[in-house]
This record gives C-alpha cells, structure tokens and sequence, in this order.
C-alpha cells in the first residue's frame, strides 16, 4: 500500500514540477540504493572532465586518470555517457582529434592515446614508428561515431571531413596494411609492419599493431574481440553509406561484415568447452583469455543458444573492473534486469577497488539510462524507443536528457511510460512493453499494439507515436 502511495506521488510530481533549476541530467527512483548509484556516478564522471584552457580543448578522462589523457577504446565506451551528462562538445573535439591524426607513417593507426596538451601520451608513443596500438580501435571509433550521429542527430560524425577520410581509410588502406583481410585472419604475419631492426624486448614495437584489446597474451595473432570490431566496423560503414544514397556499395560492405562473422561462428566456437575461444597463437593453438565482453559490444552473435553461452560464461567468472563497467548496458539489452542492478550497486560503491577509472562511473550512467530505461534513439528516422528494463515495482524518471537535438524527461514503472517532450519540434516514440499485449493505452485511447522478439529472446509490445514539441504523452498496459 505504502509503495503504491509513494509510486502515485512520484508521478504526480513528474507531471507538475521539475527536479529544480539543475538542467543537467537528473534520475530519481523509488528504489533508494539506485538513485544513491547515479548520483555518484554522476559526481564521479564529472570530476573527469577536463579543466578550461586545456591546450587540448574540450575534453574529459578517458585513461588512467594519472595520465591526464583520453584512449581511442575508452572514449568509444564513454562516449554515450558523456553525452547524456553534458559533454556533447567534448565528444565531438575527442573524436575529431582521433579521425585528424589517422596517418600512412602510423599504418593509418591514429594516436592511441591523446593528453591534455593534445600530444600523444608519451606512456603509449615515441614516434611513429613505435608506439602502442590495439587494432580494434579504429573500428571502435568508428561504430562509437555512428552511435553518436543516431543520439544526436550531427551528421559531422559521419560527412564531416575528417570523419568521412578516418572511416575510409579504416575499412580500406587498414585492412590491406595490418593483413586484415576475413581468409587472412589466421595467416597473418605476427606482426605485419615491422621494422626490419625489430627488436622484441621494445614493448612500443611489439605492441605496434595488437590484435585484440586483451593484451596479456604475448604470441596472440588474432583475437575474436577484433574479428567481432571488424564486423561490426563494416555493418556500421554499410549503414553510413546506406544514410549517403550509396546502396550499391553498402551492400557490398554488407557482405564484408557476414564474411567476418562467419569466421567467428565457423572457427572460433568449441563444440567442446560450448563457448567462444578468444585468441588464436602464433604457435596455431586457439586458447581463453578475455574477449567476450566485446562479442556482445560489437553486436555479433545471431545465435541465441550461444548468445546466452557467452552470457553465462561472462556472469560465472570475475572480471577486471574495466570488463564490468560494460555488463550494466550490455546485459539490460538481454533483460538481465537483477544482473544489471547488482553490476551498477557493485560500480559505484565507494568500497569498490578502482571505482575511480573513468570508465566505472561512465558505464553506470549508460547501465541505467540504456540498460534500466531502455532508451535508444535514431537520428534517421527522429525516433525515441524506451524499454522498461528495471525492477518489477520500481518507478524510475529521467530529465533533462540530450537526445535528437531537445531534452526529453521520461518516468516509467513495469506497466506505464510518460514521455515529456520539450523540444521545439515534434519526436517519434516507440513505447515498448515487455510482455504480449494486444494494446497499449495512450492518453485514455486504447490503441492496438505490435509484438516482436528482440534480444534475449523477448517478446515486447510496442506502438509508435507522435510527441509534438512540449507534449507529454502517457501509455500503458494491463
């Protein structure tokens, strides 16, 4: 009785009032341990952000927080947080300086590593023949790039010059230079551009060109995680030149992108162990190491018995803290809703070790705006999609929310979503249920709902409506 009275007020207050003059991002949630998690995510990811006057420019931690710098792999995790928190601006001057210093001299890799005085760090580059790179970063970038152009709708992610040569050169002159090719993954040379002078024992040469983000394997030539990144970096080239009106040539990227992951479903699946090896040798052994996690990132797994294989595996062992800032996101895709809500506790209590990696407070915030609320956003059709995704009899609200160019406010409970529009012109909303409904109920009009299978194998209902510029519209089902 007492929660139902304590869910009719916070909807009441949704309805009447903000949450004050803050026009940050802001999450409130009957369940106190999580609104307690946000808030010191949010401080938290905050305090990353760099100082003004950086020579760098605009610009927020994305490294070992001594460095003082952003990495290509950490900034394509933190990117969707850091939108939703405010730092739009920085993204786009991070991601500029990642596309601006794409190179021949590096084997068109980038810098791996930028600082606040925009040089190469100096712990990750000597000069451009030696410095530490791992090879899924360019495809990272990439797809993370795509991601922002569907939550913000700024098509410089894609067209703007930098952009358009950085994703180019990755999909073409990359993959010729690092032997990257789908029948050359296995036959590669180790180390495909060394120097003639090569000298094993210089961690700058030997770490010229890894090929995974799993970096304690010394012989490993090819890893699942970049087979996974290269796939996903070819899809994602596909729909980039599909927004451009190059349908022929998507297609053909298209193909390029199965022909990766059919390597992984044909080569790297053990019958036996009934999960995914992560690394294949230079002695022509594959073993375990880790690499799942960005099975799931790059969005590669058809199978659904194997998907949920991967899954298990990634909840019955313990990770590093960087692997588990990625699990709040990634498992609210599947409806890991009891996983997600331990894995976001877990990253923002104070007793956590390494709680301050940017990387922990940024996938808190993504974990429960994506993960919990389910929300989604594509820039290419102006639509909103929110999924339910939290605790049976939790109602969470968001405000103040970047997306599509206006600032959305959201509350939502098992059965009942209210979307506030205050932009100035109108968005589409996909309103999802989990569950079969044959109808959802917007604003008092029953309306007939529309069942499909999505990840984890759910099924939800939806319906897709308009929200004028500063309409609040309700839905709901029985």
């Amino acid at each position: 009785m007492i929660k139902n009275v304590v869910t009719a007020l916070i909807w009441l207050i949704f309805i009447q009032s903000s949450f004050g003059q803050d026009q940050t991002l802001q999450f409130r949630s009957t369940d106190a341990a999580l609104q307690t998690a946000f808030d010191r995510a949010k401080t938290m990811a905050l305090s990353h952000k760099g100082k003004p006057g950086d020579p760098v420019g605009e610009w927020y931690e994305a490294a070992l927080p001594t460095r003082s710098a952003f990495c290509m792999r950490d900034v394509s995790h933190q990117s969707m947080a850091a939108e939703m928190i405010g730092l739009g601006k920085a993204n786009k001057n991070m991601f500029s300086l990642f596309a601006q210093n794409i190179s021949d001299s590096k084997d068109w890799c980038s810098y791996w590593e930028i600082n606040k005085d925009a040089k190469p760090a100096p712990a990750d580059y000597r000069n451009d023949e030696a410095f530490w790179y791992n090879l899924n970063a360019n495809f990272d970038v990439l797809n993370s790039a795509w991601q922002l152009y569907l939550w913000t709708g700024d098509k410089d992610y894609i067209n703007g010059p930098e952009f358009a040569n950085f994703h180019q050169k990755s999909v073409s002159d990359y993959i010729d230079r690092w032997v990257l090719q789908p029948d050359s993954l296995l036959l590669r040379p180790l180390h495909p551009n060394a120097l003639a002078s090569y000298d094993d024992e210089d961690h700058f040469q030997r770490c010229r060109g890894l090929a995974s983000y799993s970096e304690g394997v010394r012989d490993l030539k090819m890893g699942v995680d970049l087979i996974a990144a290269l796939s996903r970096g070819m899809k994602t080239y596909a729909d980039m030149l599909r927004l451009n009106g190059k349908a022929k040539e998507a297609k053909l990227y298209d193909q390029k992108a199965e022909q990766y992951r059919q390597q992984i479903e044909k080569y790297w699946w053990s019958q036996k162990q009934a999960k995914y090896f992560t690394y294949y040798s230079s002695a022509g052994k594959f073993g375990y190491t880790e690499g799942e996690t960005f099975l799931l990132w790059f969005d590669v797994l058809h199978d659904p018995a194997r998907t949920k294989k991967v899954i298990d595996q990634i909840l019955s062992r313990e990770w590093n803290i960087e692997n588990e800032s990625y699990f709040p996101y990634l498992l609210g895709q599947y409806g890991y809703t009891d996983q997600v809500y331990d894995y976001i506790l877990r990253l923002t209590d104070p007793a956590t070790k390494r709680r301050e990696y940017p990387e922990v407070s940024y996938g808190a915030i993504q974990g429960i705006v994506q993960g919990v609320m389910g929300i989604s956003a594509d820039a290419r059709i102006n639509l909103i999609t929110t999924l339910f995704n939290g605790k049976k009899n939790d109602t969470n609200t968001i405000e103040n929310l970047p997306v599509l160019k206006r600032k959305i406010a959201l509350i939502q409970s098992q059965k009942k979503s209210s979307l506030h529009n205050t932009g100035s012109g109108p968005v589409q909303w996909r309103v999802m249920f989990t569950g079969n409904h044959a109808f959802i109920t917007v604003n008092g009009t029953r309306r007939k709902a529309t069942q499909k299978i999505i990840k984890g194998a759910r099924t939800v209902s939806f319906l897709d409506v308009s929200v004028a510029a500063n309409q609040q519209l309700t839905a709901q089902v029985n």
